[in-house]
């Protein structure tokens, strides 16, 4: 029964970790259940696996990503000839634009629709409220785009991180 329940609790484990990744790749919270994962197997398993400072680094790791990621497209557009504007602009119009896209295409969709909403957020902004050129506002529009696929990769990387840490400590 114990081999069993350890079978199966590791299994878990294991789908969790994949799940997380999985999620990461389409802009998702995947960080926060490789922590969940790990956290819980560490409690389950009578603190024997893990080490406290390791739950620690993967709690700041898990909440990094997630400011990297939400700052990275307003990043872009200032990069780009953007202000101010266009970065809170791009910011919104990515959590307009995953929320958007998820019933279209579920997961899929999330994350296309938080790149087209940084580049959308920021285009409008750029065009509309600043007075640029539609060339400019193109460009600035590009540069969010682009700063949300580099927020994308940065968490992704951060989650490989959190798996290496918690081998580490394992």
């Amino acid at each position: 029964m114990i081999l069993a329940l350890t079978i199966a609790g590791w299994t878990l484990f294991g789908m969790a970790i994949l799940a997380g990744v999985a999620l990461n790749l389409v802009g998702l919270f995947g960080n926060w259940i490789i922590f969940g994962a790990i956290a819980i197997t560490w409690a389950v398993t009578k603190f024997q696996h893990f080490t406290w400072w390791a739950i620690l680094i993967l709690l700041a790791l898990a909440a990094l990503g997630e400011v990297l990621e939400m700052v990275a497209a307003g990043y872009g557009a200032a990069k780009f000839g953007g202000g101010r504007g266009a970065a809170l602009a791009s910011l919104v119009g990515c959590i307009v634009g995953a929320i958007a896209g998820t019933p279209w295409f579920p997961l899929v969709g999330t994350l296309a629709g938080a790149i087209v909403g940084a580049f959308a957020g920021a285009l409008f902004y750029e065009f509309g409220v600043a007075g640029k050129t539609a060339e400019a506002s193109v460009r600035t529009g590009v540069g969010a785009a682009l700063g949300r696929i580099g927020g994308l990769a940065a968490k992704l990387t951060i989650g490989f991180a959190m798996l290496l840490v918690a081998l580490l400590s394992y």
